[in-house]
């Protein structure tokens, strides 16, 4: 695991702020998410919270005020991170009905983009995709490694009603809306599955650095998983990953 010249900054009276470049990048996210795995484990007896972005972490004393001990001791563990070779995520495959029910956006692509909306659905479905974040509601996944021929900006006026399990493109992501809600990114298709429970113990079922895997399903088929989703009979397909 390669080493970045990572910014450190005093952020309030208890957090630190950790900066690395600032691109989207995937070993960056993985050294991220190492970082603030190691940072837990150094800390156990005490109360912190740890957040993370595309490139930066920020970490929370809850106890007591930060001083520039805390950031010599987040220094080295940094440097303690090197020497990890195997990291372990989920890979999830989610079933995505791109029925032009569903996929209300897949008309303007196909005339945006001059690509005909079956192969929007194909080179969508084609990829495998990185978590990178999770935000603006809880468990929306924003996902990276998108088809660069299906980029595609926000739209220019967000829609006010974009309902649960939609999938959608927004500049070169695509990411899947856990609960209905306005949004501006191109919706191509939806989910049946509930990507974030406030009753679960783990409310968002999938984490950043996991990977996602979309496959086209029929309509008949989406109507089918969602009463099995509904039932708590249906099983999402996972396995783990080292990369």
């Amino acid at each position: 695991m390669g080493l970045y010249d990572l910014k450190y900054k005093k952020f309030g009276e208890n957090s630190i702020l950790v900066k690395w470049p600032s691109i989207i990048d995937e070993n960056i996210l993985k050294n991220i998410l190492l970082f603030k795995s190691e940072i837990i484990k150094a800390n156990l007896d005490l109360n912190i919270y740890v957040k993370t972005s595309y490139n930066s972490l920020l970490v929370t004393y809850l106890k007591k005020p930060v001083d520039s001990s805390k950031v010599n001791e987040l220094k080295n563990i940094y440097k303690s991170i090197g020497s990890i070779k195997i990291q372990v995520f989920n890979k999830w495959t989610i079933p995505v009905c791109y029925d032009i029910s569903f996929g209300k956006d897949l008309v303007f692509l196909e005339k945006s983009l001059s690509i005909k909306k079956e192969e929007i659905i194909s080179l969508h479905a084609s990829k495998d995709y990185r978590v990178y974040n999770i935000g603006f509601l809880p468990g929306f996944l924003y996902l990276g490694g998108m088809d660069s021929e299906i980029h595609h900006p926000r739209k220019e006026k967000p829609s006010l009603n974009i309902e649960k399990g939609a999938v959608g493109i927004g500049g070169s992501q695509t990411g899947i809306y856990p609960n209905k809600s306005p949004g501006g990114w191109h919706i191509i298709g939806r989910t049946p599955i509930n990507l974030f429970d406030i009753e679960k113990a783990s409310p968002c079922l999938i984490n950043s650095g996991d990977k996602v895997k979309f496959v086209s399903i029929s309509l008949e088929q989406y109507q089918l998983i969602s009463v099995q989703v509904e039932s708590n009979i249906y099983e999402l397909n996972k396995t783990l990953i080292d990369d």
